[in-house]
């Protein structure tokens, strides 16, 4: 009987063993998947993972609103220096202080100065007055200012020809007369003592008679005054 069984198991036993392992497989996966179509539990189809990112700087659109500046600090106004006016203005005829003299030309007196006594005109032919001195000068020679101020007055006379005048300190004005027909200043200029205003010339008809020479006059205080006064000696 033993030897049998033996034989059999031998001869069909593999079969036998592969089919019921067959068998087991299929009865698990039975209830395998019995289990799993059990109508008590909810089967939900694949969930869906949305994934949203966390928002950033760049994620955020950019406004459109103008941006307003921001409030600046408004300066607080500083008061303009007060200043003197008139620094710059046209030169004013010198008055503040007294005047330094100087001969217009180098030269001998021909004829003094004279308002009390009557003296003879050779030009004239006559006795009269002399309001100024006359000083020896060749034509062409330059004159100076006798003193520092300003042209006041500038214009041909009849009888004593081109006339150019000076205001200085002190209620003091110059006259030179018999000048050549062109000075070398204008009216308003500012000149200095020994500055050139033009040169001897023939000009005063009133005086012709006489050698070549500057007629010089002077006033203070619109009196006449004897300028030997005030040239240096």
């Amino acid at each position: 009987m033993k030897e049998r069984v033996s034989d059999f198991m031998a001869g069909k036993g593999f079969y036998i063993v592969l089919l019921l392992c067959v068998a087991a497989l299929g009865v698990s996966g039975y209830y395998l998947f019995s289990g799993m179509e059990d109508p008590g539990q909810t089967v939900s189809g694949p969930a869906k993972v949305t994934v949203t990112a966390a928002p950033s700087a760049m994620a955020v659109p950019p406004s459109t609103a103008t941006p307003r500046p921001a409030a600046t600090a408004r300066p607080t106004a500083t008061a303009a220096p007060k200043t003197t006016p008139a620094a710059t203005a046209a030169p004013a005829p010198v008055t503040a202080t007294a005047s330094v003299f100087t001969w217009p030309v180098k030269g001998e007196v021909l004829r003094a100065y004279s308002v009390e006594t009557l003296a003879y005109d050779k030009t004239m032919g006559d006795w009269r007055v002399h309001d100024g001195i006359d000083i020896a000068a060749a034509a062409g020679t330059q004159v100076m200012a006798p003193a520092g101020g300003t042209v006041a007055d500038l214009y041909t006379d009849d009888l004593m020809g081109t006339t150019v005048v000076i205001s200085h300190a002190d209620g003091v004005m110059s006259t030179c007369a018999n000048l050549a027909a062109v000075p070398s200043v204008e009216i308003g200029d500012a000149v200095r003592t020994g500055d050139v205003i033009g040169s001897v010339g023939q000009t005063a008809i009133g005086e012709s008679a006489e050698a070549s020479h500057l007629h010089l006059s002077m006033t203070k205080d619109g009196v006449s005054v004897d300028p030997l006064d005030y040239l240096p000696q």
